[in-house]
């Protein structure tokens, strides 16, 4: 049943006149009752009275002068005839009857009655219709059981208001209504009396408004006495307080003013309270939310602590239908710890701000323009105040993109780019950026065939594109970001390149490509060395200006596709297994390019000398001095099985992936004049359980020995005393996922509630805990509802409680150096479920076998209480350790009304 908003539960009623025969009845009526007037057919009546023949006195004298001129004197009508305020066509009907009462100028309908007048749709268990006062009236009627039903449902326009009656007047617009029921917003208000005055002015008596959804019995709601309403404008009340469970709470207000608004409303965001053991007590999110358009707002919220901590946060979302939506966070920190003069005293600035842009690929399909920012400082997720993310926090590396791409609809096509990108490793607080990166490429071209011809063979194939790359970039640390010397330390580069290639059978089944390509590099800054005696040592000079090297290669690679197949025999459970090989060889050819290399004195004698190129610090890189002449081998296997259906009703066999990849490559080059062959890398990787279990290896095998100082030497690892290869890594990683949609209905958890730890740079699962944002803990973690709107749950004896697994387990090798041990071994594991409707548990834990200790441990614990949420959530141990317990009232609109309480861990700042 539909519900609208405060501002709407009244509207304004004019009705029509009734299409009927009324109109006539009553005018003839009129007319009957006017005159005596009578009608006989055939003769006329006798009179009763006689007329004597002779002449009799006339007992009348009239005055003679009176005849001359006579006089009418005549009087307005102190009658006026009534105007009815219905003035359109009334529409109506009824399941029992429609009564038409003249003497009282009334129409009933009853039973399932229905009346449209304008955009006034009125339905009721009866409708009374007095057309003499200008008034309808609406009620709920009686079943055979005595049971009140079909309340009143009174809409106009968008606006829907559901009384237990209802009484309007057309002519004065006041109404009065009887337990109303209307929604504003998230509330939804159910008032014992109320009056409408005029078009703007509203009177309620003991009205109650919550946010449960049953408004007749919700589980909590706020009483208010009096109530002065006026739409899109202000509520004021008079004594309130709250009743949770149907018993009244001392919790309320004597009086209050509530603005109201159909759009976004600016107002202040009260703070929670706590405490902590190195910061004192303190205030967290408190601030102001700015309501500045329909396309974007800006809330700004802060916290301070009383050891004088504090934090700004700016936060701001914005989006216009079909063209883009984006969201801007911008978060700084002034962290102090302990106090002033003691031995544990430190103070640090964090930042950190993120941007998220994304366009709607209608707006223009030529351009795009898109970014996704995540700066600061490299120890912000792990020193904030105001967020516990751990899968943030265990994240090495932070990113950002910003980029604009165009297509020039031309022949030949032009596509171009201008990109901005940033690499942040949070461990060794290191920055690489590039400002700008500008690409752009000439779509290839067929000179040796028409544009719409079908290429074949060796020449019609050959074809060449043109693609240029412009990079600034940059590398700095945490400390120089954004200073003079960050911008002095960039490097500029350009770089052209000509790629001319072709594509052909030979032998019907070998599929060949072969290519060339031309490459030429542009620096505007170059260095030289050289010995410095003063210094004893080499020092490398930076040269200002514009030099270039060129260089070119070639390419070719020749594969097929082997397919083979074993069959068992179509009475077995396997029928058959299906094996496909992809086995290619390569040839690349660099030459030497010595030419752009110079010699420099190591010492001061300068009897010794070592080779360097002047572009070697460039940001393309230098030419290689040494020529390449390598051959590549490369095999990769898939592996698929024919099984027989256990439903006996299919004739078809299921097949089955066995191996998605099983893949071989190694080089060997022919140039070399030792350790020509390149150590062999083995990668797979299966599923299992219906796709539910992904299986991922590798390994490295390497055929040449090492010496006792862990070097390779150019001597065969069979030709040692071992054996053919020697493994120096192995790896091996499994993944996990299981739920009871696996054996049943779909219980999906919501997907949604790891976005900020994605945006982050953190995981999407909860192997490494789920992020709690301090500042909202009104989000549940898991769907309450399927998608019908029905709970999920069915009952403990039918089973059906939602939950879900996850595992991950991860296993690394490493014998480099003939260590021979085991570098990581680590389980991981999280799983939800749902006890009941409103009870839901969470854990994620994991054990690393090679510390042996247990990882990460969150427990997590929600009861819902249908407009309430409480949890807690629970990190036992470890450097994250901290408890939080919440309650408060789903809704944003009553999002202040909560208890918040928590032990956060008191970081020690790094």
């Amino acid at each position: 049943m539909n519900r609208q908003k405060l501002s709407h539960i009244f509207t304004k009623i004019v009705l029509k006149p009734l299409r009927t025969n009324l109109f006539h009845i009553v005018l003839l009526s009129f007319f009957l009752l006017a005159g005596k007037h009578e009608i006989y057919s055939q003769e006329n009546r006798s009179l009763t009275k006689n007329i004597p023949a002779e002449k009799q006195k006339d007992s009348i004298h009239l005055n003679p002068d009176s005849l001359k001129k006579p006089t009418v004197e005549t009087k307005n009508d102190t009658i006026k005839k009534k105007k009815s305020s219905i003035d359109g066509i009334v529409k109506r009907k009824a399941k029992d009857y429609e009564k038409i009462d003249q003497k009282k100028k009334q129409l009933t309908l009853y039973n399932e009655a229905e009346l449209y007048y304008k955009d006034i749709e009125l339905k009721s268990g009866i409708i009374v219709l007095d057309y003499d006062k200008d008034e309808v009236y609406a009620g709920r009627i009686k079943d055979s059981l005595g049971n009140y039903t079909q309340f009143p449902y009174f809409k106009q326009g968008q606006n829907v208001v559901e009384p237990d009656s209802i009484r309007f007047n057309f002519k004065t617009k006041k109404a009065k209504i009887w337990n109303s029921r209307t929604e504003q917003s998230d509330f939804r208000i159910k008032a014992e009396v109320s009056k409408r005055e005029n078009d703007s002015v509203y009177f309620m008596k003991n009205a109650r408004f919550t946010t449960s959804k049953n408004i007749d019995d919700p589980e909590y709601y706020f009483l208010a006495r009096k109530i002065k309403f006026v739409p899109g404008k202000k509520v004021v009340v008079g004594l309130t307080n709250m009743v949770i469970a149907d018993v009244p709470t001392p919790l309320g207000l004597p009086f209050g003013y509530f603005p109201m608004s159909e759009t976004s409303a600016s107002g202040f965001i009260i703070p929670s309270f706590g405490d902590t053991r190195d910061r004192g007590y303190f205030l967290q999110n408190g601030g102001y939310y700015f309501a500045l358009s329909d396309y974007y707002d800006l809330a700004v919220l802060g916290d301070y602590y009383t050891n004088g901590s504090y934090a700004l946060r700016f936060e701001s979302s914005y989006a216009k239908r079909y063209a883009f939506n984006g969201r801007v966070n911008i978060r700084f920190e002034n962290q102090i710890q302990s106090e002033r003069g003691f031995p544990d005293y430190t103070k640090r600035r964090e930042y950190n701000i993120q941007w998220s842009h994304s366009q709607d690929a209608k707006a223009s399909p030529n351009s795009r323009f898109s970014a996704s920012v995540n700066l600061g400082s490299s120890q912000y997720f792990r020193n904030t105040l105001n967020m516990l993310n751990v899968g943030s926090s265990l994240n090495n590396n932070m990113s950002s993109s910003i980029s604009y791409s165009q297509t020039l609809q031309t022949i030949p096509q032009v596509n171009f780019s201008v990109t901005a990108t940033h690499s942040q490793n949070t461990n060794t607080q290191a920055i690489d950026m590039t400002l700008p990166t500008f690409q752009a490429s000439v779509d290839r071209i067929f000179p040796f065939a028409k544009r719409d011809e079908l290429k074949k063979g060796i020449f019609k194939n050959i074809n060449f594109q043109y693609n240029l790359r412009a990079e600034n970039r940059i590398h700095t640390t945490d400390s120089l970001f954004f200073t003079a010397q960050m911008f002095r330390d960039s490097k500029t580069g350009f770089q052209h390149s000509i790629p001319i290639s072709t594509n052909f059978k030979v032998f019907k089944f070998f599929s060949v490509t072969a290519g060339t390509n031309y490459s030429e590099v542009w620096y505007l800054k170059t260095i030289s060395k050289e010995f410095d005696a003063s210094q004893n040592k080499v020092v490398t000079n930076d040269i200002n200006g514009f030099d270039a090297y060129r260089t070119y290669n070639f390419t070719s690679n020749i594969g097929t596709t082997i397919y083979g197949t074993f069959n068992f025999g179509d009475d077995k459970k396997i029928q058959a297994i299906r094996h496909v090989m992809r086995p290619s060889v390569s040839y690349s050819y660099l030459p030497s390019f010595s030419n752009y290399y110079d010699t420099y004195a190591i010492d001061a004698t300068g009897a010794t000398r070592a080779d360097y190129s002047r572009f070697e610090n460039g940001i393309f890189g230098a030419p290689g001095k040494l020529m390449a002449n390598n051959i590549g081998f490369t095999l990769s296997n898939t592996f698929e099985a024919k099984v027989r259906d256990k439903d006996e009703t299919k004739t078809e066999p299921k097949k089955v992936m066995l191996l998605n990849n099983l893949n071989f490559s190694t080089n060997y080059n022919m140039a070399a004049d030792s350790l020509a062959w390149s150590p062999v890398m083995v990668s797979g990787g299966t599923q299992f359980f219906n796709n539910k279990m992904n299986v991922n290896f590798g390994t490295t095998l390497d055929m040449y020995a090492i010496d006792n100082a862990g070097k390779r030497i150019n001597k065969y690892n069979i030709d040692n005393g071992g054996s053919l290869f020697r493994m120096t890594s192995a790896n091996i990683t499994i993944n996990y996922s299981l739920s009871s949609s696996d054996f049943g209905p779909s219980s999906d958890k919501d997907s949604k509630v790891n976005d900020q730890n994605v945006m982050n740079g953190g995981r999407g699962d909860d192997l490494f805990g789920r992020a709690t944002d301090l500042s909202d803990n009104r989000h549940s973690l898991f769907k309450d509802k399927d998608d019908d709107g029905k709970d999920k749950f069915k009952g403990f004896y039918q089973l059906a409680l939602p939950w879900d697994l996850q595992f991950a387990y991860s296993l690394t090798y490493g014998n480099n150096n003939r260590e021979n041990q085991i570098v990581t071994n680590s389980l991981m594991v999280s799983g939800n479920i749902d006890l009941t409707p409103q009870w839901k548990v969470g854990v994620s834990t994991g054990y690393d076998f090679v510390r042996k200790g247990v990882s990460f441990t969150q427990f997590r614990f929600e009861r819902d209480l249908l407009s309430w949420r409480m949890s807690f959530n629970w990190v036992p141990f470890g450097t994250y350790s901290y408890w939080g317990f919440f309650i408060g009232i789903k809704s944003s609109v009553l999002s202040d009304i909560k208890w918040d309480k928590r032990s956060l861990p008191d970081r020690r700042l790094r």
